[in-house]
């Protein structure tokens, strides 16, 4: 251990005049390990906001949408075969999508239906994601076990309908038969349910009925066509050049696409956003915590001066004054933000495994606190507050290195 750094030590350890030092250097101490807890926490569930709404989006819609310039894809089986000799496709699916009125026991609710092909969907993809909360997607895949066409609810949808598994409804589509002077009757055709899905998202299990390919586009009047092509890739953070390389496969003069970042773009850069606000405005609290640090280190100048008269007198320069004062601020720093890293992990660590802070999923689309530690976040965290306790030390330590020891020690 160097002198400057022993000398520190000896004046970190108050003595019974120095109390109130001692107890203005736990102050500061505590000051920035609450700082550097509160950051890590509210890092943490940004983080796990941010992670769990991709893991609940990505895992109910696709990667990669694939659409035709003018409507419906004709030639979608000639597509997927292109699309999935594109390195890094995952899956190619055919889907159809529209608005239709389903009508309940509870009454008639605008809902969005999504057909799919049973045969073609491959594993890892959409439908297999989802988690059926009743029922199970073998009913779904063999309808003879059926009187009617199955379907797939979302929980909260069919709740809202009083409807239960094996139960009949009504979908009611606007694309029916035309009639000699032009005009179209309303397409209704029974369903029956086969179970029912929990995505996690509200609007999405409020919203959602899935049922066959055929059943699709027989009520959106599509006969043969899709609405789209969605493909599920192995990387979701090369969804960019995939999509690049899938329109220079199939051509860009009929198709275009769009991949999740696209879609949701807005969303994760206002999470973005919001992670680095909190950052600075909580990084502002160790700020303050740290102007405590000033206040202990001119407190102890004041009280060790003769001290420092002394140590200059006995040959210590300015930089070693300046040393030991700088050590000093430091290591409340340090301890501080030891102390506030392990608080804050331990409290993630809790929130994480016993989720005891519950929120509506209505209106944040999940049930608890989620958290989501980065080791990013908590290098960036120890790193800031080290910074900021070493620029709290530069005034005190110049003005106890520029101390004249002749003046101090005059009328000793």
């Amino acid at each position: 251990m160097s002198i400057e750094s022993s000398i520190a030590f000896r004046y970190m350890q108050a003595r019974r005049k120095e109390n109130f030092i001692s107890l203005i250097t736990v102050i500061s101490i505590g000051g920035v390990g609450l700082g550097v807890a509160a950051l890590i926490v509210v890092l943490a569930v940004l983080a796990g906001f941010e992670d769990n709404l991709k893991e609940k989006f990505l895992g109910i819609t696709s990667h990669i949408v694939i659409m035709h310039l003018d409507g419906g894809l004709t030639d979608w089986q000639e597509l997927i075969e292109k699309i999935k000799t594109v390195p890094g496709v995952k899956s190619a699916e055919p889907y159809v999508y529209g608005q239709v009125l389903a009508n309940g026991p509870n009454g008639p609710h605008g809902v969005m239906i999504k057909g799919l092909a049973p045969e073609l969907t491959a594993e890892g993809s959409q439908l297999s994601n989802l988690g059926l909360s009743r029922g199970t997607l073998d009913l779904f895949l063999n309808p003879e076990n059926f009187q009617e066409p199955p379907i797939i609810l979302g929980r909260e949808l069919a709740s809202q309908m009083n409807v239960y598994q094996y139960d009949q409804l009504k979908i009611i589509s606007p694309f029916g038969r035309i009639t000699p002077l032009g005009s179209r009757y309303p397409l209704t055709k029974t369903y029956q349910l086969a179970g029912t899905f929990h995505s996690g998202l509200y609007e999405f299990d409020s919203n959602m009925i899935f049922l066959s390919l055929a059943e699709a586009q027989t009520l959106m009047a599509m006969d043969g066509e899709v609405s789209t092509i969605e493909v599920m890739i192995n990387d979701i953070y090369q969804a960019t050049e995939i999509r690049e390389a899938i329109l220079q496969t199939i051509g860009t003069d009929k198709y275009w696409a769009n991949d999740w970042m696209q879609r949701n773009l807005n969303l994760f850069a206002a999470l973005e956003l919001e992670q680095t606000a909190m950052f600075v405005v909580l990084t502002l609290t160790i700020i303050v915590a740290a102007f405590n640090i000033i206040s202990t280190l001119i407190m102890m100048v004041m009280e060790k001066n003769r001290d420092i008269a002394i140590l200059k007198s006995m040959g210590a320069t300015r930089r070693q004054i300046r040393r030991i004062f700088t050590f000093q601020g430091l290591t409340v720093g340090l301890i501080g933000a030891l102390g506030g890293l392990i608080m804050g992990v331990t409290l993630c660590l809790l929130l994480k495994e016993y989720k005891f802070i519950e929120l509506p999923a209505d209106i944040y689309m999940m049930d608890s606190l989620p958290v989501e530690m980065r080791p990013l976040h908590l290098i960036l965290t120890l790193g800031i507050t080290i910074v900021i306790s070493y620029l709290a030390t530069i005034y005190p330590a110049h003005k106890a290195a520029c101390l004249d020891p002749v003046e101090i020690l005059r009328y000793e």
